[in-house]
């Protein structure tokens, strides 16, 4: 399988399946001297990790990462900082649970990648999905870490802006709030009208989709390329490669079809530091640049494909079947996929960062 490295002078490799003994990421590219130390990284994967609530997979991993190169011991300070070699961080899997799985060896789950990476490969890991599952994420969240270090004085931020057809009301956005309920809401009433939705979600056996908002301060005028290399468009890509993502969106999105021009135009004025902007429409990107606004991505992600609803499908022998797919699954992939979709940012902007510096100085 070809195609698990992304990023340009800022690489990240990930490795490793949902049931195999680890899995973990290769990060290439880090600058020389940057302190990072495991603990840093663990701070970011406790938040991704399962079991922390009813409303996620009641899979127990405590997700510790052992950094195995790439750090060293700097006399001077005393501290471990990146050496500028490749860095390798390894996550090992301890409560899988693979005859969960034995009754859909020979089924396809509906909405699932089992028959197209079987039709592709000739061969499939049907223990929990291997590379498709959402455990690849945690590998992303690592890397994500260090790409943070590359980033001084940027602030990344992600939050559940929708649960099924449930939204937030944006009059009540509280970033704090993020820290306070188990969805990273921003919105404390939703948060708390959530708790019974997806409660009923969950005891129905089946699952639903949300929408994922990620907000960065402090990116400076001019990350990005016109043409193939707009920030935006690695953003999206990016952000579309996490585990049940189905649209991504820069600024207004889509709703910026139904403005007119005049109202979509972010005017610009005067101002001490350069110009200023009377709106973010364009979602701090313009042509592929970074206009030093707030940058402002979502990203929708499906309603979990394992469900225990029982559903028609086909066998790898062609024959109909019904499925019903036991086990521990999220109710709402989405939750859990808030901190993937800030390192997945991290690493792009990391990346432009780099790729930036390198042409302009």
């Amino acid at each position: 399988m070809s195609h698990n490295t992304f990023g340009h002078l800022f690489r990240v490799t990930t490795w490793g399946e949902s049931h195999g003994p680890a899995l973990g990421c290769v990060v290439d590219g880090a600058p020389p001297l940057l302190p990072i130390n495991a603990a840093d990284i663990q701070h970011w994967l406790d938040m991704r990790k399962p079991g922390q609530s009813r409303f996620t997979t009641q899979r127990r991993e405590p997700d510790e990462v052992k950094i195995l190169s790439g750090t060293f011991i700097d006399e001077a300070s005393g501290l471990e900082v990146t050496t500028g070699t490749p860095i390798s961080l390894m996550i090992e899997n301890v409560d899988q649970r693979s005859k969960d799985y034995g009754d859909i060896k020979e089924k396809f789950r509906p909405g699932h990648a089992d028959y197209t990476y079987l039709s592709k490969y000739g061969i499939r890991d049907y223990r929990g999905g291997g590379r498709s599952s959402a455990r690849e994420t945690a590998a992303r969240v690592a890397a994500g870490a260090v790409a943070r270090k590359v980033l001084s004085g940027v602030t990344i931020r992600g939050a559940l802006v929708q649960m099924g057809p449930h939204k937030i009301d944006r009059a009540n956005w509280n970033w704090d709030e993020t820290g306070n309920n188990p969805f990273w809401c921003p919105d404390a009433k939703a948060a708390a009208n959530w708790e019974d939705y997806l409660d009923g979600v969950r005891k129905a056996g089946s699952s639903c989709g949300a929408v994922i908002e990620v907000v960065v301060s402090g990116v400076p005028v001019g990350f990005g390329a016109p043409i193939y290399g707009k920030l935006d468009a690695d953003l999206a890509a990016a952000l579309m490669s996490i585990n049940a993502v189905k649209g991504v969106e820069i600024g207004d999105g889509f709703a910026a079809a139904a403005l007119s021009g005049e109202e979509n135009a972010d005017e610009m004025f005067s101002g001490n530091n350069g110009p200023t902007f009377s709106s973010n429409h364009a979602g701090g990107i313009l042509g592929g640049i970074s206009t030093g606004q707030d940058i402002v991505a979502r990203f929708a992600v499906k309603p979990t494909s394992s469900i225990l609803a029982p559903r028609h499908t086909v066998t790898k022998d062609g024959a109909d079947a019904e499925i019903q797919t036991k086990g521990r699954h999220d109710p709402c992939v989405g939750i859990r996929a808030v901190p993937v979709g800030e390192a997945m940012v991290a690493c792009v902007l990391a990346d432009h960062l780099m790729r930036h510096r390198a042409q302009n100085g």
